[in-house]
């Protein structure tokens, strides 16, 4: 049986994917989970795209299954809150490193804040998906309520707040030690592609145009604003992470109180 593009690109992704959450869990391990929350988050994304693409193929056997298209929906839609939330937690791994002789503006505290906005997102978006899943069952199209619309504009405002964040990290990045700045680097290099992204999720929710669709829509819009863009920030986050070195756990989540700092290093 020939496979449709759409089913060739999930066979890619199931190719290119298997690796990278081989290397995520790498990752994790080596950092830890207390530390390395952006680690976890990416081990997590890598383990929803292979499922997403599983679900993809087996509706070339079960093409009216609907639970697997809404599953591949939702799989698809929450994609940029653990994106996301990697980058905020290498952001929060740089600033950890540069207080420790170096006040700053922005905090881990102010990074957790954020992430605390976006994990309400993915719960709006997974709710979401299940009143989607419902609507469908009821015989209507499947289409983005409310509450998705809710948790887009979170990961917008989240997407917004992480380049601010960047922003703000850069002119101490001097300061965090040795290997820490390539966290930030990757960071700000991946944050075009993560725009890219967060565009055609806004587009797909907000405007209802059929071509983007994620699982109905245009392959070739859901292939060039989603998944390259993905793959391309996957792939350069663990490029850096294999240059780390690991963090002694006596060391994790310190930070030096800014009363603290003298006053001659601000």
């Amino acid at each position: 049986m020939t496979l449709s593009f759409r089913s060739g690109v999930s066979v890619a992704l199931i190719v290119l994917y298997t690796p990278a959450l081989l290397t995520a869990i790498l990752l994790t391990i080596r950092h830890g989970f207390g530390r390395s929350s952006g680690w976890r988050f990416l081990l997590t994304f890598t383990l929803a795209r292979l499922i997403a693409a599983s679900f993809q193929l087996v509706t070339i056997s079960q093409p009216t299954n609907l639970s697997l298209y809404i599953g591949e929906w939702v799989l698809l839609g929450i994609a940029l809150s653990p994106l996301e939330l990697v980058s905020l937690g290498f952001l929060s791994r740089v600033l950890d490193s540069i207080r420790k002789t170096h006040a700053t503006l922005l905090t881990p505290r102010h990074i957790r804040l954020v992430q605390l906005l976006n994990t309400v997102g993915l719960g709006l978006a997974v709710g979401g998906g299940v009143q989607a899943g419902n609507a469908v069952g009821d015989g209507r199209p499947l289409a983005a309520p409310t509450v998705t619309k809710v948790a887009v504009a979170l990961f917008i405002a989240t997407f917004c707040l992480i380049v601010v964040g960047a922003a703000l990290t850069w002119p101490s990045v001097s300061c965090a030690e040795d290997g820490e700045k390539r966290l930030l680097v990757a960071v700000s290099a991946t944050a075009p592609f993560l725009l890219v992204r967060v565009v055609y999720t806004a587009v797909s929710v907000f405007d209802r145009k059929t071509d983007f669709n994620p699982v109905t829509g245009s392959v070739g819009l859901l292939l060039g604003m989603a998944l390259i863009m993905e793959l391309v920030i996957v792939y350069a986050f663990l490029a850096v992470g294999l240059t780390l070195k690991k963090i002694p756990k006596e060391r994790e989540g310190a930070e030096r109180s800014v009363d603290a700092i003298p006053k001659s290093s601000v």
